[in-house]
């Protein structure tokens, strides 16, 4: 099996990375790790949806899975395999109230054994890379040897792969939005991990904007995870394969991203979507360009009317260059 690239990788962001945002990102890299938003064990196996759908174009495309009862995140992580998934990802990282209730997430940072044991249980059952999503601690537990004791026992199970959000997590008190802002970031905490467990295989995640922030850290750290950044302003994937993966493939321009989008927005309206499933994901796209406001709006304010079609998509072009 050959390893993933873990160079460059988008984060999982819960109502963001949908299949549709991921097939637009490829568009753009064909190098960046994808992950899925984090999806329930309870979702995938009592569910009435398929949450395991995505496009053959989106691999290398990992799965974050939520749970912490071992047999049903084995159950899911079989499943994920069976179904072509590239990697397994556990989320130890995020903070919601609604994700500690059902005690998995960032709460989890605090019982490492069980985390090492829902690792085994994937582990057991699966060839594919399982890995761990996670932060650098938790409320008071945040000292340096804390984040160690939680990665030293969890790589014993055969965990080899972390991406480390640079902050702790509050658990009460701040909301995940908050939680994504105002712990400090340490990203000096993170390259000490990666100087102290040279074997394991580190990436950072966390307030990252630029490809320039990205190479920096690739100085020190095996990968980068960017999360708001590749979704707010999408076009800086466009670079990624050329300056962080050595690719000499040219650079695809903003409307060669877009006019690649085309076929797979009428193929979703063919099959009863909606236009406005997609074209949330697509508004950034010219984020920085004389127009980009005439653009967005036009999209915004039409994209979900009954029966919108391509056309939209076209007369938003048009309004940006009549701008």
């Amino acid at each position: 099996m050959k390893p993933l690239n873990r160079t460059f990788s988008i984060a999982p962001m819960l109502d963001w990375t949908d299949r549709h945002y991921r097939y637009f990102a490829r568009i753009m890299s064909a190098q960046a790790l994808l992950y899925t938003e984090m999806v329930t064990t309870g979702a995938i196996i009592h569910g009435k949806g398929d949450y395991l759908a995505y496009n053959e174009e989106e691999h290398p495309l990992a799965l974050q899975l939520g749970g912490s009862n071992a047999s049903d995140l084995a159950t899911c992580a079989k499943l994920a395999e069976q179904r072509g998934y590239d990697e397994i990802n556990l989320n130890v990282g995020c903070p919601s109230d609604r994700v500690q209730n059902g005690r998995f997430g960032a709460c989890l940072m605090a019982e490492p054994k069980l985390v090492a044991e829902c690792v085994d249980a994937m582990r057991s059952v699966v060839d594919i890379p399982v890995t761990v999503k996670t932060r650098i601690g938790i409320d008071e537990l945040d000292s340096y040897e804390f984040l160690t004791e939680f990665i030293d026992t969890v790589s014993a199970a055969g965990c080899d792969t972390f991406i480390i959000h640079a902050r702790k997590a509050w658990l009460q008190g701040l909301s995940p939005k908050e939680n994504r802002e105002i712990p400090e970031l340490d990203y000096q905490r993170v390259y000490r991990l990666k100087r102290d467990y040279s074997a394991l295989n580190i990436s950072i995640n966390g307030g990252v904007k630029t490809l320039d922030e990205c190479a920096e850290h690739l100085k020190h750290l095996d990968g980068v995870m960017v999360g708001r950044e590749a979704y707010q302003n999408p076009y800086i994937l466009a670079e990624v394969d050329q300056r962080l993966c050595g690719s000499d493939k040219p650079v695809l321009s903003r409307d060669a991203v877009l006019e690649k989008m085309l076929p797979y927005i009428e193929k979703h309206l063919q099959a009863g979507g909606r236009l406005n499933h997609i074209t949330r994901h697509i508004t950034g796209l010219y984020q920085g360009e004389v127009g980009s406001r005439a653009w967005r709006r036009y999209v915004s304010e039409n994209a979900h009317k009954p029966g919108a079609g391509i056309e939209v998509i076209h007369q938003a072009r048009a309004s940006m260059e009549a701008v």
